[in-house]
């Protein structure tokens, strides 16, 4: 696989969001493509455009991740077991999970032709953790000895230091890792892009390197026509286990996912990671074996913005009322009418396919049960206003199930509702991060690691990168950092599956359904697989004549 998505947001109604990419353990799909392989053939995807530049410590949502992916390789990698294999690093170890040493695979270069060391890492890391360069993603180095010192917590405040004190280069392809604390995961979290190295020329144009990124994966930039199309080219000095059996991808933006499906169909597009909900009762006749449908490990959520007047005057919202809303949206009925029977209702926070799912990690507030959702929205002190509102970006496919949502609610509760809609993923995450939701917002969160602790320390921990919706509990934080500092894995696991359970007396989202990789492809293709974070593995895919 590639390596794990970044913190990522989900796009569309099948794909989420980070960051990171797409595991080898993951379905496939086999085309009836006739003819010889093209070793060097060019094959199209379907994507948006990414919200940011093509920085590693600042792309979190799926569009930009789909193409990080490619042209970056992280350490480690992820099996669909959730164990981890090797990728840049030829081992990444421990004793105590707060001491971590990484020896590196000799002879992988970047882009430009230099080498990629010890240092290439380190510096990274630093750069992208120090609060002067503003990355979204920095506080996912925050588990690193130091942090505080490049990245203080006030706001304004500088850095006191330019280097993080845990890292350290023992020597050219050999660097340690010192902790503030345990974190039995750590590992783990080395898959995500943020984690990747960058070359010496990255810091001399910080801005360049996102317009035009150099990187060690699997693929190589070659030109980003914005909001028309991105190109990458198979790089062939590339010493991974996962070199490319095609010449290069072209990602073709379109601003509906119906308008990429039409063209799949006339053979404009070859791979098309998800299907319009229009389309959904269609798409498997149409494509015939072609056709993707598959699960992976993201969830579909409402996310509160808690910063938002409704929700914050006179006090803090009751959580009753947001576990009302919960149960008043009847998942079974949307997922199997409107969503075609492509989603599976969520019962917890937590995405299937990861270490410590549980079945029911909700505590029954997924329940659609109007009687008690009256009952509890009434205890809770009512909704201000009466009346709600979801934000959502309307070239994702979203706008029939929010709908559905919205009628569910006042039918069950009284309470007025009503899709907010933007016009693109951007402009959504544009809203987001302004802090200019209104009320509520289509939110998702996709694997970067498969452990339970990225569904709910890097999405609700206060000042987490995909913490958008301003929920902060000290209570849950300190739950949170006590479970990071378990002794083992196992333990780790455990307690924030106990934390999940608790999370319905938060209430920091509302879960709606699992996501499926609902999708297809063209004639032109074979070897299509899909990963365990919804995205086609690129390397993988072969070019007919």
């Amino acid at each position: 696989m590639r390596g794990a998505k970044s913190a990522k947001c989900v796009a569309g109604a099948i794909i989420v969001a980070l960051a990171a990419t797409a595991c080898s353990g993951g379905g496939s799909g086999s085309s009836d493509a006739k003819g010889e392989v093209v070793p060097d053939g060019i094959f199209s995807v379907e994507l948006g455009e990414p919200e940011k530049p093509l920085l590693t410590g600042d792309t979190m949502e799926s569009n930009g991740s789909a193409v990080m992916a490619g042209l970056f390789s992280t350490l480690v990698d992820y099996k669909a077991d959730g164990s981890l294999e090797m990728i840049n690093a030829e081992s990444v170890t421990t004793t105590d999970s707060k001491t971590w040493t990484v020896k590196l695979k000799p002879g992988w270069t970047f882009h430009d032709g230099t080498p990629v060391t010890s240092k290439s890492y380190v510096d990274a890391w630093n750069w992208n953790a120090n609060v002067k360069n503003a990355q979204g993603l920095s506080s996912w180095f925050e588990d690193i000895k130091g942090y505080d010192k490049v990245h203080p917590e006030a706001e304004g405040a500088q850095p006191t230091a330019e280097k993080m004190d845990g890292l350290k280069v023992v020597d050219e392809t050999t660097f340690t890792i010192e902790l503030a604390k345990r974190v039995p995961y750590f590992g783990h979290k080395l898959a995500y892009i943020a984690f990747a190295p960058l070359p010496a020329s990255f810091y001399k144009d910080p801005a360049a390197g996102g317009q035009k990124p150099v990187g060690n994966g699997p693929y190589k930039f070659k030109s980003w026509d914005h909001k028309k199309e991105i190109e990458i080219t198979r790089f062939d000095g590339y010493k991974g286990p996962n070199k490319a059996k095609n010449g290069g991808v072209v990602f073709k933006n379109y601003t509906t996912l119906e308008a990429a499906y039409e063209d799949l169909k006339s053979g404009n597009l070859d791979v098309l990671r998800q299907i319009a909900p229009k389309d959904l009762p269609v798409y498997r006749q149409d494509l015939g074996d072609r056709a993707v449908d598959q699960p992976y490990s993201a969830i579909q959520t409402i996310a509160v913005a808690f910063y938002a007047d409704q929700w914050r005057k006179p006090e803090k919202i009751d959580p009753r009322v947001i576990q009302g809303l919960s149960m008043a949206i009847d998942r079974a009925t949307i997922t199997k009418t409107v969503l075609n029977g492509t989603r599976e209702p969520a019962t917890g926070w937590v995405a299937k396919g990861v270490l410590g799912f549980q079945e029911d990690g909700g505590a029954g507030v997924t329940t659609y049960n109007p009687a008690k959702a009256k009952e509890l929205i009434k205890a809770g002190g009512g909704v201000p206003g009466n009346k709600i509102s979801i934000q959502f970006n309307a070239d994702g496919g979203h706008k029939e199930w929010v709908d559905a949502v919205c009628n569910s609610i006042q039918q069950a509760t009284d309470v007025e509702c009503v899709g907010d809609s933007k016009p693109d993923f951007q402009a959504d995450l544009t809203s987001r991060k302004a802090e200019q939701v209104k009320s509520l917002y289509r939110s998702g969160w996709l694997l970067d690691y498969p452990v339970n602790a990225n569904f709910i320390s890097d999405v609700f921990r206060t000042g987490a990168g995909g913490n958008q919706g301003g929920f902060s509990s000290q209570e849950l934080d300190a739950r949170i950092a006590k479970a990071d500092s378990a002794k083992t894995l196992e333990e780790s696991v455990k307690a924030y599956q106990a934390i999940e359970k608790d999370l319905v007396n938060y209430m920091p989202s509302i879960p709606l359904w699992y996501y499926k990789v609902n999708a297809g492809y063209s004639e032109k293709v074979s070897g299509v697989a899909y990963g365990q974070d919804g995205d086609p593995i690129l390397t993988g895919i072969e070019v007919m004549e």
